[in-house]
């Protein structure tokens, strides 16, 4: 069994990776991750997370930007857990 991945530190900046795009699909009115080979339907919290990770916001700084749309107490967690996920997955470095 592997442990869950490490969360990010709140001063890291994640960037999506060279060879993947956020696209949004107008006919499924969803935003996918296209990358080599692969498309990754996102929810509408992926994306409004995936969409800050520009390489100028921090982890903290994304934190902050979404406590105004979701529940503070659970965004955190929640965008740090995520982040830690797609950066394991080699999404975003």
């Amino acid at each position: 069994m592997t442990a869950p991945p490490s969360p990010p530190g709140p001063d890291w900046r994640p960037r999506l990776k060279r060879a993947i795009v956020l696209r949004h699909d107008p006919v499924r009115d969803q935003e996918l991750l296209v990358m080599p080979e692969r498309i990754v339907v996102l929810n509408d919290e992926a994306a409004a997370v995936v969409r800050l990770c520009d390489g100028e916001r921090t982890v903290g700084d994304i934190v902050t930007e979404l406590s105004g749309t979701w529940p503070a107490d659970a965004v955190a967690d929640d965008v740090s857990g995520f982040l830690a996920r797609i950066r394991d997955e080699g999404w975003v470095g």
